[in-house]
């Protein structure tokens, strides 16, 4: 039988079950007890709470003393213990308290608790409808019933019995005693024992059912749905303590919308002020207007009149002259005409003599007319000289019309947070006045201790609205500003000076520097500005799909230093970015470096190395080339080694395990190990107690391996000499352990209890080259017992 169809039968004769329990108790005698199971039926129960559950029933018995309702449902009850001994049907009763609460579902049970009749069970299986409007009848029914005999058959046939009463009470006095002794005998039942059983369970489950509220529906439910429905899954509370904390929820919203109504009805008796002096400018702007209308417009025909005169003299000028121009063209025209013709009739002369004559005097008088320079250009040109109007007078006229006064001073805003760039700032004010405005002027110069106040260069802009973004600024720079307002009367006084300051640059990562482990990563920056900042914000950006591209972002704010050490997952890999924070915002992000959470990782500190020793541009490539004098007179840093030929790696701060391997040839001498901080730089690694190594040597006959601290070591002869040498430092267990990591093999461990983080460091003792290996997973082969 499911949770949810039990669940639903059980809120069907919940009211039944509760009806029942209220009821006074009927004693039970020896009789029935031997007899087997009596189950009194729910109608017989008329005590003052089952009213209580149908006050309209009661309405119209309202008269009625309960005493009245006491009587009643003791001879109810009498009545009914009657037709019990006359022959009560225990099957039907059974068959509907096994419908009730679930048990026609698993056939083998009511199989048991009929004594193992099929028949009977497939005879009296009624739908779940039924059911629930049986048991629905009988309750609702009861209040109606009276002590006659006629109301109790009623009440049975509403219960779905076949039939009439007396053959109905025959049959099923028959059909108990079949069914006691096996009930009796198989089970061992009493009718004490289940009516107690249903009863707590009707008591406890009308005390839960108002008690919890799912957070998940919104809604109250019973705790049985919290335990076995659907519900089961949801968040849920006490009843009680959803209410207040609804209660506090309505009247913390309330207190807001009171603010807000407040607020708003300011807002809107300063609109209605606004509205009022809008009109009045209004009314005296138009008068300002009327009064100088008039004489604007005379000024302006009088200057029409003026240029349209002047305009037309031109006009008359430029026509007289091209007038005379094509006049004196004409008479070109003719001479030229007539001297043609002239010429023509010459050449028709036979006579040499007169055309001798003729072509002279001719010829003259071409020569004399050809030298008259003839005039091609116009007297004049067709377009008009551009002319304007002077408006001054007129301007001087509507000037006159502005009879506001000049604005207040603005205030400027104080800078908001977030508000800036690296190269731009937000700059905001306002006017606490009705004053006409028709821009501002913003001033504005950088801030500079070291120089004096008046020797900074300004810079002015003009805008039109109460805020203005200026660009083209120095990252992290303070500007003091101030602004003044404009109108046609004149110009405001300055604002109080407010000082800015721009979000600072980028910070760029020291990837060579960064430290890190399988659960921590060490990372150092530096800042790009010359001025400090207030915090900066380290971004993780977990790779948890790198072919995806999928990340998962973390942040770690309000670092006041160039280093935070960061608690990572183990096996991952991580985007590191820093940002550089300030009163005008957040820089953006640096340039994100790549940290793998695979092993230790750690890097070389130059300022150790011996001057005799180089670093390969990878970073963790050692190499010697001589050693004929080791103290020689290259420069040497104040923290680097002068005898020993060797360089300490940078300080691993993990707790924990840390490995890493050394890579070298077989003809190389060389000391590694790890050593303290103050290490002597005028000594040997592995001479004081301030470092433990590993050196290789080779003698004549073998190579030699000693492990050295204090300038001791232990007899130790190793056959096989290793190409690749694993490290593993074990703060926790204070050793350090030295493999051969080709073959897997163990070769020394110190037990020392290091007071202190310490660094990696290496030596060469002949020329040669040495490679460290970082990032490395701690192999399963170092576990020492």
């Amino acid at each position: 039988m499911s949770s949810r169809s039990g669940s639903r039968r059980e809120d069907e004769t919940s009211d039944q079950l509760t009806g029942r329990s209220a009821s006074p108790a009927v004693p039970e005698s020896s009789e029935t007890e031997a007899g087997g199971l009596i189950f009194y039926h729910m109608d017989l129960y008329g005590s003052k709470e089952r009213f209580d559950i149908f006050p309209e029933e009661l309405s119209g018995e309202g008269e009625r003393s309960l005493g009245d309702t006491r009587r009643e449902s003791a001879l109810s009850s009498e009545k009914f213990q009657h037709s019990q001994e006359a022959g009560y049907d225990l099957e039907k009763e059974v068959a509907e308290l096994a419908k009730m609460y679930g048990l026609d579902e698993d056939r083998e049970k009511e199989l048991e608790l009929l004594g193992g009749h099929p028949e009977m069970v497939e005879s009296r299986r009624p739908s779940a409808r039924t059911e629930k409007e049986r048991s629905q009848g009988s309750v609702y029914n009861a209040s109606k019933r009276s002590s006659s005999v006629k109301d109790q058959s009623r009440s049975t046939k509403q219960w779905g019995l076949p039939g009439e009463a007396s053959q109905d009470e025959d049959e099923s006095k028959a059909r108990a005693d079949d069914a006691e002794s096996p009930i009796r005998s198989g089970e061992g039942l009493s009718s004490s024992g289940i009516s107690d059983e249903w009863n707590s369970q009707a008591v406890s489950e009308e005390e839960e059912s108002g008690n919890v509220f799912c957070s998940t529906c919104k809604i109250p439910i019973r705790a049985f749905d919290k335990l076995f429905g659907e519900h089961k899954d949801h968040e849920v509370t006490k009843l009680p303590n959803a209410m207040e904390s609804e209660k506090e929820e309505i009247h913390k919203n309330m207190c807001k919308l009171e603010e807000q109504i407040a607020q708003m009805e300011n807002f809107a008796s300063h609109l209605e002020e606004i509205f009022i002096t809008v009109e009045e400018n209004f009314g005296r702007q138009e008068e300002n207007f009327e009064v100088h209308y008039n004489d604007a417009v005379q000024v302006l025909a009088q200057k029409y009149e003026e240029q349209l005169e002047a305009l037309g003299e031109e006009k008359r000028q430029k026509l007289e002259a091209l007038y005379g121009q094509l006049v004196s063209c004409g008479e070109h025209l003719d001479t030229c005409k007539e001297l043609t013709d002239t010429t023509q009739e010459l050449y028709l002369e036979n006579d040499k003599a007169n055309f001798m004559k003729a072509a002279i005097t001719m010829v003259d008088r071409l020569e004399e007319f050809l030298k008259k320079e003839v005039d091609l250009e116009l007297s004049t040109v067709p377009d008009f000289e551009e002319r304007v109007i002077d408006f001054s007078e007129v301007e001087q006229l509507m000037n006159s019309i502005n009879i506001i006064p000049a604005p207040c001073a603005p205030v400027i805003n104080p800078q908001a947070p977030n508000a800036a760039t690296g190269t731009s700032l937000r700059v905001c004010w306002s006017l606490f006045s009705d004053d006409t405005v028709e821009c501002y002027q913003l001033c504005y110069k950088t801030v500079n201790n070291e120089r004096r106040s008046d020797e900074q260069p300004e810079h002015t802009l003009k805008v039109k609205e109460t805020y203005c973004t200026i660009t083209n600024l120095l990252p992290n720079t303070q500007y003091e500003f101030w602004v003044s307002a404009l109108n046609a009367s004149g110009i405001s006084p300055p604002s109080e000076r407010t000082v800015y300051v721009t979000a600072p640059s980028p910070p760029t990562i020291k990837s060579k520097k960064i430290r890190s482990c399988e659960n921590a990563a060490l990372v150092c920056w530096e800042s790009g500005d010359i001025n400090p900042v207030d915090s900066y914000t380290v971004e993780l950006s977990k790779l948890a799909d790198e072919e995806n591209g999928d990340t998962i972002t973390e942040s770690i704010v309000g670092i006041p230093n160039c280093e935070v050490l960061i608690h990572l997952q183990p096996a991952q890999s991580y985007h590191i970015c820093v940002r550089a924070l300030n009163l005008g915002g957040s820089s953006e992000r640096s340039d994100p470096v790549l940290i793998h959470t695979t092993g230790t990782s750690f890097y070389l500190n130059e300022d150790t190395a011996h001057p005799l020793l180089a670093i390969l541009d990878d970073g963790f490539t050692i190499a010697c080339d001589e050693l004929e004098n080791p103290e020689c007179d290259l420069p040497v840093y104040d923290n680097s080694f002068t005898r020993c030929i060797g360089i300490l790696g940078s300080l691993i701060p993990f707790p924990g395990k840390h490995y890493w391997e050394v890579e070298v040839e077989e003809d190389t001498e060389y000391r590694i190990g790890v050593a303290f901080e103050n290490t002597p730089r005028h000594g040997y690694l592995g001479a004081n107690n301030s470092s433990w190594c590993m050196r290789h040597i080779i003698t004549p006959s073998r190579h030699k391996y000693e492990f050295l601290h204090s300038g001791m070591t232990p007899d130790i002869r190793i056959t096989l000499p290793p190409r690749r040498t694993g490290i593993l430092l074990d703060y926790e267990n204070c050793r350090l352990s030295f493999f051969n990591a080709d073959i897997a093999q163990h070769l020394y461990t110190f037990n020392s209890h290091f007071q202190h983080y310490v660094h990696p460091c290496f030596a060469l003792e002949t020329p040669g080259i040495l490679r460290i290996l970082t990032g490395i997973a701690v192999p399963p082969w170092t576990a020492l017992p």
